[in-house]
């Protein structure tokens, strides 16, 4: 009697009290995904220590260090400035700074797009033995590229210190000193220059989104990988880097090439991203239209990686 007595009180009591619902019912919604984010960015100690060690491991026992990084993209952007600008016959002093500065940018975008599609895949280890957002992973990439393009600028400031007198005038690169024959005067160096800083800020969102969703995808469909850093170097030749958008303009037949060549270029995504981005530290003028571009791509990219961290979140840890 006593114990039928117990059995009814505990069935009433489950009866008024609200039904539990499994953790894994919410996983599927903004706001778990909102809270992975901010959790992520809490936890600042963690992925800023691993992004530390991962630039640390790639040069261990070496006696200078990261400072590789800044030695082999100073040797390669002198190369390549030197060689293009003799074979097009451009100004040494303008397109030296353009082309480095282009392939420095480049690099953070290109390692930031090549290295967010391994986020997942490349920290298998640690998703399966230590409970953290993902976003930590993705900080974890973005943070690593940040520094390496820490250890780039450099180049850029030696560069831009050299030949600071033909970047702080009206200067055009194929012909120099802007004359009666130019087609594009850049202004020179001014206060906008430090527009470079916000530019660099939208470039590390959007690495974030681009980590967050292709990490994803890739760790689902292992190919997604090998199918973009097959096209990644035909982008590189595709996106003015080391050939000035400048050159497109003229008259005879370079102008009607350039008639429907460079709708084509601005078409490309990665050129506004570079621009933006390049133009600021090398007194070149950024169009209006190419930061409505960049802010346009953040915010449907972020809208797109913030569905699929709601959708496939939980997955992830399965799929690695």
């Amino acid at each position: 009697m006593h114990a039928t007595s117990t059995v009814d009180k505990a069935s009433d009591h489950a009866t008024d009290s609200p039904r539990r619902v499994p953790p894994s019912a919410n996983s599927r919604s903004f706001a778990r995904a909102f809270e992975d984010i901010r959790e992520g960015f809490s936890q600042r100690e963690l992925w800023s220590h691993l992004g530390w060690q991962d630039i640390k491991q790639r040069y261990r026992r070496s006696v200078i260090g990261p400072f590789w990084i800044t030695i082999s993209q100073g040797v390669i952007s002198l190369g390549l400035g030197i060689l293009y600008s003799t074979l097009w016959g451009l100004h040494v002093s303008t397109f030296l700074p353009y082309i480095a500065t282009g392939f420095i940018v480049w690099t953070f975008v290109s390692g930031c797009l090549a290295e967010g599609m391994e986020t997942f895949i490349s920290n298998e280890g640690l998703i399966k033995q230590i409970r953290a957002p993902l976003t930590v992973y993705m900080l974890r990439t973005v943070w690593r590229q940040t520094l390496m393009f820490a250890h780039n600028i450099i180049v850029v400031v030696i560069i831009v210190a050299i030949f600071f007198g033909s970047l702080n005038n009206h200067y055009d690169l194929n012909h120099g000193v802007c004359g009666p024959e130019t087609i594009i005067c850049h202004p020179g160096l001014g206060w906008y220059s430090l527009s470079a800083i916000p530019a660099f800020a939208l470039l590390a969102i959007n690495a974030g989104w681009l980590t967050l969703l292709l990490g994803i995808i890739s760790t689902r469909f292992r190919d997604i990988p090998q199918l973009i850093n097959s096209i990644i170097q035909l982008l590189f030749y595709m996106t003015p880097i080391v050939w000035p958008i400048d050159q497109l303009y003229g008259t005879g037949a370079r102008a009607e090439l350039a008639r429907w060549v460079v709708p084509i270029v601005h078409l490309n995504p990665f050129y506004h991203f570079v621009q933006i981005l390049r133009a600021p530290l090398i007194g070149q003028a950024v169009s209006f239209g190419s930061w409505l571009v960049v802010i346009g791509i953040t915010i449907v990219g972020w809208a797109l990686a913030l569905v699929a961290l709601r959708n496939y979140r939980a997955r992830v840890s399965y799929w690695v």
